[in-house]
């Protein structure tokens, strides 16, 4: 009889950890994202944990610059605005970049972003603000209350997670190169996504990043 019960402590104690494992693996995968929702949260983390191994897939891509076009087979050719000089930037700053920690995924901040998604998609418009004024703050506290700081990012044009991750950590044409700085901050340990389609640019992803969020 005690053998059976030190059995049965012993299968709880194992059922109790795959439980609690499946839990933390559910995150970035969570119902209410969409599996490329998901696969952003998972390539925006890949970034953050491993910076100098993520360098590597820019470097891949340096082939297919010719000045300031970018083609690579079968795709359409891309007209950037720095050329190669913005991915050799970028990778520069990937391998002497410091490991952040993962973002979590927030299905307000999500909702949120999503709700941006179906304001400018349809319109074509594009920025931080909306048809009806409203700003990322704005759109993120129907949801929940944001704690610390709050950031977004928005792509254009890519439809594929990696693209849209190497766009933002590239960040061609923007002197402050402010999409990166958001994706690495440290102080953004929370995420929202939501990507659909766009009548200009074909797709469109937002990427809403806070300190702490409390859902409603």
């Amino acid at each position: 009889m005690l053998l059976d019960i030190r059995v049965l402590i012993f299968l709880g104690v194992i059922m109790a950890l795959v439980l609690m494992s499946s839990a933390d693996g559910a995150d970035a995968t969570s119902p209410y994202l969409t599996d490329l929702e998901s696969e952003v949260v998972e390539e925006m983390n890949l970034a953050r944990s491993e910076p100098g191994r993520y360098a590597q897939f820019l470097e891949e891509r340096r082939q297919y610059y010719r000045g300031r076009r970018f083609e690579r087979p079968g795709q359409v050719a891309i007209i950037t605005n720095e050329g190669v000089s913005a991915v050799d930037e970028a990778i520069d700053f990937l391998r002497r970049a410091k490991p952040v920690g993962a973002l979590r995924p927030s299905k307000g901040m999500s909702t949120a972003a999503k709700d941006h998604v179906r304001d400018q998609g349809p319109s074509g418009g594009t920025g931080h603000r909306g048809n009806d004024g409203s700003q990322m703050s704005d759109r993120v506290k129907h949801y929940g209350r944001w704690t610390g700081k709050i950031g977004e990012n928005i792509s254009y044009g890519r439809s594929d997670a990696r693209d849209v991750v190497i766009q933002l950590i590239v960040d061609d044409g923007i002197r402050t190169r402010g999409h990166r700085r958001n994706m690495f901050d440290p102080e953004f340990r929370v995420v929202g996504v939501a990507c659909g389609e766009h009548v200009a640019y074909r797709a469109m992803c937002v990427m809403t990043f806070a300190t702490g969020y409390l859902e409603h």
